[in-house]
């Protein structure tokens, strides 16, 4: 929990990963590449301060991510988003195994999210009702750019992917979280593109699409698929860390996704370890709209708690203190809403 000017925040990290890009676990020149790329958002977009050395930022480990997640990190509950990448990486990018073991070691601070890839066909299939049984998946994370063979991506609206999202709705697996972000390194820009959102938010009205890094650099296609479909979410990971580099471009980020999506569909992200989540909810907690981009309202505290936790407590069930609850209220509307609609007296 997290208190400042006699308010009380209850952080959700929504997207939080525990990787290995050393030399030998390298597959090829990909793996060096894509942790390089990695290395450079966040040496880029974090404070001095703040900024790892290259070789601790090859791998963490369990025992260091708790404490910048939650000793040092003020965050409450976080979720585990990992990503395969086997064509670049021997044992994989994300360490599953000791991943759910810290989920197992702390289910009241972590939760484990999987992966799965539409190209292993029905054998893929298999593999997720298994890890639906083993680790009681309530998400998965999906990266539609990535390697497989031959191919250098998939669409969420292919045949195959689809029959995952059954199998998804099947077996209780509601929260969908897509990476639709700035490309990484030697990943394809095209086939990280969020035009296939639309589809499958359509045609699987009840699972939750959240889309990680709100799309950037395609914001505004974004806005505009998510005003429409009600079951599209924004994750602020990779767009949080311009509240310090580009504070003004971070405020249109924000300004836009609260006009178009509302404060009930936005997550707070650090994407641990690109960043560490003590700064970034700091600054947000601090963070206010310019005056002079008049076209937005403030955000307000509200909204701020919101975005830090009580919206992904919602979508995993999380049980938030009664003190840190907000006053019942209906959700916001759907669609573009007027500045002035804000509850301005909050802020």
């Amino acid at each position: 929990m997290y208190r400042k000017d006699g308010e009380s925040y209850y952080v959700v990290d929504a997207h939080i990963a525990l990787w290995d890009g050393r030399p030998e676990n390298q597959r090829n020149i990909h793996g060096k590449q894509f942790i390089d790329c990695f290395y450079d958002y966040h040496r880029n977009l974090s404070p001095e301060s703040e900024v790892w050395s290259y070789e601790e930022y090859l791998y963490q480990g369990g025992e260091r991510l708790m404490r910048d997640v939650f000793v040092d990190g003020i965050v409450d509950h976080a979720v585990f988003q990992p990503a395969l990448l086997g064509e670049f990486y021997h044992r994989g990018f994300g360490q599953t195994e000791e991943a759910w073991a810290l989920t197992q070691a702390h289910p009241d601070k972590l939760t484990y999210n999987h992966c799965f890839d539409p190209r292993f066909g029905e054998a893929g299939l298999d593999q997720l009702r298994a890890d639906a049984e083993r680790f009681g998946l309530k998400g998965v994370k999906l990266y539609t750019a990535e390697w497989q063979g031959d191919s250098r991506g998939y669409k969420l609206s292919d045949p195959w992917t689809y029959k995952y999202l059954e199998v998804c709705r099947e077996l209780g697996i509601r929260n969908i979280h897509v990476h639709k972000g700035p490309t990484i390194r030697p990943l394809d820009r095209d086939a990280f593109d969020v035009a296939d959102v639309d589809h499958a938010a359509t045609d699987f009205t009840d699972l939750n699409f959240v889309v990680e890094h709100c799309g950037l650099p395609r914001l505004e296609d974004f806005c505009w698929i998510a005003t429409q479909e009600p079951n599209v979410y924004a994750g602020l990971a990779v767009a949080i860390p311009f509240i310090h580099t580009r504070p003004r471009y971070f405020a249109q980020i924000m300004g836009e996704l609260l006009y178009w999506v509302g404060e009930d569909r936005i997550l707070f992200s650090s994407d641990y370890a690109l960043w560490t989540p003590k700064w970034l909810v700091e600054e947000f907690v601090d963070f206010q709209i310019p005056e002079d981009l008049t076209e937005y309202a403030p955000i307000t505290t509200a909204q701020k708690k919101k975005v830090l936790g009580l919206n992904a407590a919602k979508l995993y069930d999380l049980p938030v203190p009664a003190e840190l609850q907000l006053p019942d209220a209906d959700e916001t509307q759907t669609g573009p809403r007027e500045p002035a609609a804000a509850d301005l007296a909050s802020v």
